[in-house]
């Protein structure tokens, strides 16, 4: 799949039109989403895109043109709501037939900019928090979805068809979804560019919810520079959602404006050592990426560590469990008089009754946990929230920044996909996402190299609201690895 940029050159001449780039889109679903083999990155595809694609057709022959995503097809996650044929699911069997009132605020958004709703993505159900071995990337609705570059392999998640889609060809770009992890680590897997921003950044409003202190939606693309594009289309106020309130005064969201492949010229770097050690060639790519880092002349502080690291993970539990019980119970109230589903309690009733079904594989410990918390007013919680952001905030991303007087810290995303196991579960050995997800900070993860032949990430994450400068930073190494990253995806890298 071409770049945004040439897409929109090719709409804009007229040389395509966005009815043929929608079967182009479809073309290349046909061939690799379904079959035992299939990528299953899939849940729903608009039964009204042909007809979307040839309003929007119209409305450029009229001039109308809304930005650089008109006539583009996006594909959305499965947890974001759309006002139209495509069910609301979360890949959940409970959710089935659920069909949304109004839009999500990032879809309004994408409408507004002319965007082609192409398709909702499969995902790892209710967004992977439903059960203590889960699979990344299963649902009871939409199967397994698999790793682009080996399917036998994990796409991660829970993100996992979002970004698995993006890699395939199927779209120029996709909306995930994260809370920990859930949109930069699919995106390392499946070796695209992701940006989770700052919670707060992009409205809430109308997707499925876990955790309110970290959801947010980002934005996932084969390079920076679509990335930035439609980051930009999906940020902004919101008065429904509390968290935009935060977002600065003259914040500047046009982060496609002003990149360029110098900006890591002086810009001082802090080598995350908490996040190497979890696979030795890994580390060993990392190194050599550090040196582009330095070529490009950025100042490499080595090393810098969170003297927080790990202290987080029990109250951050603590934290998702109760937020989880509560929001979800708030986003059920207003949709689930049409499903016979009111709260996580119905939704744990049914699972039960539909246990061969929706739970072959892992069961629903988490939901149970968290039905059983007392709610947000139960002091457990309100001190582990203030612990949360204690630890990750003040004394771990923001302490490191200005202990060493940096612009950005950086290390490996994660470590290449393991192989999909429905017995086991997951086997994760590690990733950098959980910091800047508690925080609520920005993460930006670009790909950096390949581990015979599966891609590897590299991290670029700061305080809240610098997502701008993490794209240009982000970009100034895009620039400097893609030919070489080209050549070994071309050649299968050893």
């Amino acid at each position: 799949m071409e770049m945004l940029r040439n897409l929109s050159h090719q709409l804009s001449t007229g040389e395509l039109t966005t009815v043929q780039l929608l079967e182009r889109c479809l073309a290349v679903i046909a061939g690799r989403d379904r079959g035992e083999d299939g990528l299953h990155a899939i849940l729903k595809l608009n039964p009204d895109a042909e007809q979307l694609a040839a309003s929007l057709d119209d409305d450029r022959a009229r001039g109308q043109v809304s930005g650089a995503l008109h006539g583009i097809p996006v594909v959305i996650k499965g947890n974001i709501d759309t006002a139209d044929r495509m069910e609301t699911t979360a890949g959940s069997l409970a959710l089935k037939g659920h069909i949304a009132r109004r839009d999500a605020a990032v879809v309004a958004k994408l409408r507004a900019a002319g965007a082609l709703l192409l398709a909702k993505a499969n995902l790892s159900e209710w967004a992977n928090f439903r059960g203590a071995r889960s699979v990344s990337g299963w649902s009871s609705l939409g199967g397994q979805t698999r790793n682009p570059y080996d399917s036998r392999r994990s796409p991660c998640g829970s993100s996992s068809g979002s970004a698995a889609a993006v890699a395939a060809g199927y779209c120029p770009v996709s909306v995930g979804t994260e809370t920990d992890g859930s949109i930069v680590c699919p995106a390392q897997t499946c070796g695209i560019v992701a940006v989770k921003p700052t919670v707060g950044l992009i409205s809430r409003v109308g997707i499925v919810p876990i955790a309110h202190s970290q959801d947010t939606a980002g934005a996932m693309a084969r390079s920076v520079e679509d990335a930035a594009l439609l980051l930009s289309a999906l940020a902004g106020a919101d008065p429904d959602d509390p968290a935009t309130r935060a977002i600065p005064p003259g914040y500047d969201a046009d982060f496609a404006a002003h990149l360029q492949p110098d900006h890591l010229r002086g810009v001082r770097l802090g080598v995350l050592r908490d996040c190497f050690g979890r696979h030795p060639r890994v580390d060993a790519l990392i190194e050599n990426r550090l040196q582009i880092l330095r070529d490009l002349g950025a100042q490499v502080i080595d090393p810098v560590r969170l003297d927080t690291a790990g202290q987080w993970h029990d109250a951050e539990m603590n934290v998702l469990l109760h937020e989880f019980k509560h929001d979800l119970n708030a986003y059920l109230s207003s949709v689930g008089s049409q499903l016979g589903l009111a709260s996580l309690s119905d939704v744990i009733e049914f699972n039960r009754r539909h246990a061969d079904e929706v739970m072959p594989h892992f069961g629903q410990e988490l939901m149970e946990q968290a039905q059983a918390t007392a709610g947000l007013d139960d002091p457990a919680y309100v001190e582990a929230l203030s612990t949360c952001r204690r630890l990750t905030r003040t004394e771990g991303i923001d302490a490191a920044l200005q202990e060493h007087h940096l612009d950005a810290l950086v290390a490996p995303t994660g470590t290449p996909a393991w192989l999909i196991d429905h017995v086991l579960g997951d086997f994760v050995l590690g990733s950098c996402s959980s910091a800047a997800a508690v925080a609520g900070y920005p993460h930006v993860t670009v790909p950096a190299a390949f581990l015979s032949g599966l891609p590897v990430g590299l991290s670029f994450i700061a305080s809240a609201w610098q997502e701008a400068s993490l794209l240009r930073y982000a970009f100034a190494f895009e620039g400097a690895v893609k030919d070489e990253l080209a050549s070994d995806l071309a050649r299968g890298s050893r």
